[in-house]
């Protein structure tokens, strides 16, 4: 009987824990399970939208080696829409800005590159904006311009700083603040900028000075 009353509290204990905590682990296992089908769900609708916008951009590069501008247009339009907040969709916005700065919307482009400069993507945000600030150099918005260099992330744009060094520089000399123009070349300089065009305006700087001395 001992035996026999011994399994009959445990088959009780087990009818108790059951009647106190059946329904919280029926409900823990289907939220286990919803969240493991819900996952698997978003990872492989991840993959499908990856596969469909690389695609897309291949589409979007073959027109543009075709010369194909209307159809660059709408692909990019529908990469922005369809696709929007991927790489690709940056990457087709770039491609839209150039071809729109091409036919001379100037409007159009910064605008593209304002929206990508917006971008959680470090690398293409800075991309974006070194577009755009040449663009507004371009339009002679040398202030709107220093003013976009001055807003960037020094730390998210570190491999992105002689660059932006050098545009300072460009600012500075349409402003004809050629003493700072000079630094902002020789932080170019610093920073590894090494291209012949950047000594090429730095020695131009040096001779429009040595003019100014003689007059």
């Amino acid at each position: 009987m001992e035996f026999y009353d011994t399994e009959e509290e445990q088959v009780e204990a087990l009818k108790r824990w059951w009647k106190e905590n059946g329904t919280s682990t029926i409900v823990g296992l289907v939220m286990g399970m919803v969240i493991i089908v819900g996952w698997n769900y978003w990872q492989n609708h991840k993959k499908d939208q990856a596969a469909q916008a690389s695609a897309a951009y291949d589409q979007l590069l073959k027109a543009l080696d075709d010369d194909k501008k209307d159809t660059v247009e709408k692909l990019s339009e529908r990469m922005q829409t369809q696709f929007k907040g991927t790489e690709y969709a940056a990457f087709s916005g770039l491609l839209q800005a150039k071809l729109k700065s091409q036919q001379g919307d100037f409007a159009a482009a910064k605008q593209i590159l304002k929206t990508i400069a917006d971008e959680p993507n470090k690398q293409l945000s800075n991309i974006a904006k070194i577009r755009l600030v040449r663009l507004m150099l371009a339009t002679g918005e040398y202030e709107q311009g220093l003013q976009v260099i001055n807003e960037v992330d020094a730390k998210a744009a570190a491999s992105f700083s002689a660059n932006y060094d050098e545009l300072v520089g460009d600012l500075y000399v349409a402003l004809d603040r050629l003493d700072e123009a000079r630094t902002s070349y020789q932080n170019a300089l610093r920073n590894g900028q090494r291209s012949p065009l950047l000594q090429l305006k730095i020695d131009d700087l040096t001779a429009q000075e040595k003019l100014d001395t003689q007059k």
